[in-house]
């Protein structure tokens, strides 16, 4: 053995960092070990889109510099199935910061507040009723699982993977930036299978580019996905050498939080939006909630599945619902329509998708006058206290 550390966080992307980062912040003096397989920095197939809420975590952790990092983006433009457009300006900028950057950043910091970094790919997870072994010869009274949709850290747990549960996509970086300027462009494709493509301005010119399918009933390959973002987004092809395709393991297919010391956050606790496909500001929000409950000793596991249900019950409850019903074209279409018409809808939809926020009766009322309405298809675009405090009701 290495010796016995107080915490161990296997993946060191942002759920792993924000993990370590709160056990630090409570416990200055804690024995923090962050594991992952690559040298950082280092490229992570995502979307690069961060939503306002994460930095306001993160500020809470005590970086408010992360809000610099990256190019603030004021407004949000959506295309329905069916032409309509909505195009405002966000309550709050959201920031694109390519993962080589957010993630190299909190890495850092974690380093810098005492925890020891080490490269290493784990293997083996054993759990023991007052420790965990990692690989046989690494011990830590607290394990944290943030290595994403394939953890091993989940498998050691006996929990298995939920293919139904999962979405598909692919991204890559594009030379040209988005036809307008300022705005994150999402436009969803016709269909019964959910999916949308999405361009994303870089801060020194070109996009993020992409395109998910959110079922996990079927498979769907690279090329497909790739003749998605070009009949959605056309002339904004990516440049072949940076594409890469990822699975996104949605809130939708279940998850599972046992007692005992080994506890799961981010991507590897199934915690993507179903909706967006946004996986950052829960990753952030569940890494703070995983870092809290480390330090419970026996009653880790217990503590933070608690945590978990409070802070993100309503919001999941909330997105499972509105997942079944976006796989209806005419559904997405009276949700742009509304967002459109009404700047209410539009913020309540953003926190939905971006945070955790629910869906408002009014908003539902809104979106449902629309959807039964007759005539409601296809259209020409409209013009345009504690750091985790449990959900309003």
């Amino acid at each position: 053995m290495t010796g016995m550390y107080d915490v161990a966080v296997v993946g060191a992307g942002p759920a792993g960092s924000a993990a370590a980062l709160r056990v630090l912040q409570l416990r200055p003096d804690a024995r923090v070990l962050l594991l992952d397989a690559a040298r950082f920095p280092r490229d992570k197939t995502c979307g690069d889109g961060i939503a306002a809420g994460v930095f306001d975590l993160l500020a809470a952790l005590g970086l408010p510099e992360s809000a610099t990092l990256g190019g603030a983006v004021p407004r949000l433009c959506v295309r329905s199935p069916r032409g309509a457009v909505v195009d405002r300006d966000c309550a709050r900028p959201n920031r694109v910061v390519p993962r080589a950057v957010l993630d190299d950043a909190l890495v850092t910091a974690c380093v810098t507040r005492g925890a020891r970094l080490r490269r290493q790919r784990v293997r083996r997870v054993e759990a023991h009723a007052d420790h965990v072994v990692l690989d046989g010869d690494t011990a830590a009274r607290t394990v944290i699982g943030t290595d994403g949709a394939n953890s091993v850290v989940r498998r050691g747990l006996g929990i298995p993977p939920r293919p139904r549960g999962m979405a598909v996509a692919v991204r890559g970086y594009s030379p040209q930036a988005p036809a307008t300027p300022g705005a994150l462009h999402i436009a969803f494709a016709e269909g019964r299978r959910p999916a949308y493509a999405w361009s994303f301005p870089l801060a020194d010119g070109g996009a993020n580019v992409g395109y998910g399918v959110f079922d996990g009933t079927a498979p769907t390959s690279r090329d497909e996905l790739l003749a998605g973002l070009d009949a959605q987004l056309p002339g904004q092809e990516p440049d072949p050498s940076t594409v890469r395709g990822h699975r996104l393991p949605l809130s939708t297919g279940g998850r599972v939080q046992p007692d005992g010391r080994v506890l799961l956050a981010g991507d590897a606790a199934s915690l993507v939006n179903p909706l967006t496909g946004e996986g950052i500001f829960d990753a952030v929000a569940s890494g703070v909630l995983a870092g809290q409950a480390a330090l419970c000793g026996a009653a880790a596991g217990a503590v933070h599945r608690a945590s978990l249900r409070r802070c993100f019950g309503r919001h999941h409850r909330h997105t499972a619902a509105l997942a079944r019903l976006m796989r209806s074209p005419r559904f997405v279409h009276a949700a742009v329509l509304a967002a459109a018409r009404d700047r209410a809808v539009f913020d309540d939809v953003v926190e939905v998708g971006l945070g955790r926020g629910a869906a408002h009766a009014r908003t539902l009322a809104t979106i449902g006058a629309l959807f039964v309405r007759p005539g409601t298809g296809r259209r020409a675009g409209l013009p345009a206290g504690p750091l985790l405090a449990p959900a309003a009701p």
